[in-house]
């Protein structure tokens, strides 16, 4: 499954740049110009890491992850920023940061420190969940086994199904659907991701997975 990341940038050519690059490297990119869109981007899209610029019209970056925190966001962040001084790293650390570097960067580096906080956000969670009854889930090797043995799936069913556990009872519209499921290179297609659901229902239960009609689906633990 490819991770999802915001990107807070209002600076048009870096933010392309940027863009273009995390694609490549197969992130998932929902992007805003603006601390205001980045708030409305991550009411509808979770992703798994933000990239946050600090000076942004609207809402300023340390503003906006500290409103996020303050919500129980905890979701890992790095501030990207012209600011070098102690004190704004010390301003950024404190408003809830994970990371910090300083404009200019290499993209190489900042790579670096996006699959390090992703590794280390991931290993913190048991990789196996229980789905049902002697059904299990194993978020490393992407596999559903029932009663021990490996229940056969397409990969792109077991990535929804990552998608979905990785965020339970959150709705998950079709966008952060597509975007997690089909590469840049790939059209989504509505009629397949309704078979996929359909498929994952057969195997872990109808009532694990909501449709929220036109909206998208909800992986249902209550």
């Amino acid at each position: 499954m490819r991770p999802s990341l915001l990107l807070l940038e209002d600076d048009l050519q870096l933010s392309d740049t940027l863009k273009q690059f995390l694609v490549l490297k197969g992130y998932a990119v929902y992007y805003a110009y603006d601390g205001i869109q980045a708030q409305e981007l991550l009411f509808e899209h979770p992703v798994d890491l933000m990239l946050i610029d600090v000076n942004v019209p609207l809402l300023n970056g340390f503003e906006l992850l500290r409103q996020l925190r303050t919500d129980g966001n905890e979701t890992p962040a790095i501030f990207i920023t012209s600011l070098n001084s102690v004190d704004d790293v010390a301003r950024g650390f404190h408003a809830g940061c994970d990371d910090y570097i300083r404009k200019p960067f290499a993209l190489k580096e900042l790579l670096v420190r996006i699959e390090s906080l992703l590794k280390r956000s991931f290993g913190t969670h048991n990789h196996i969940i229980p789905v049902g009854k002697e059904l299990f889930f194993d978020t490393k090797e992407l596999t559903l086994t029932k009663n021990r043995r490996r229940v056969a799936l397409k990969t792109k069913e077991l990535t929804l199904l990552a998608l979905l556990l990785r965020h339970p009872n959150e709705l998950l519209e079709y966008d952060t659907i597509f975007n997690a499921l089909w590469h840049y290179d790939e059209t989504p297609n509505s009629g397949s991701l309704r078979t996929y659901i359909k498929t994952l229902r057969a195997a872990i239960g109808k009532e694990k997975i909501e449709t929220v009609k036109n909206i998208g689906y909800r992986f249902v633990t209550k």
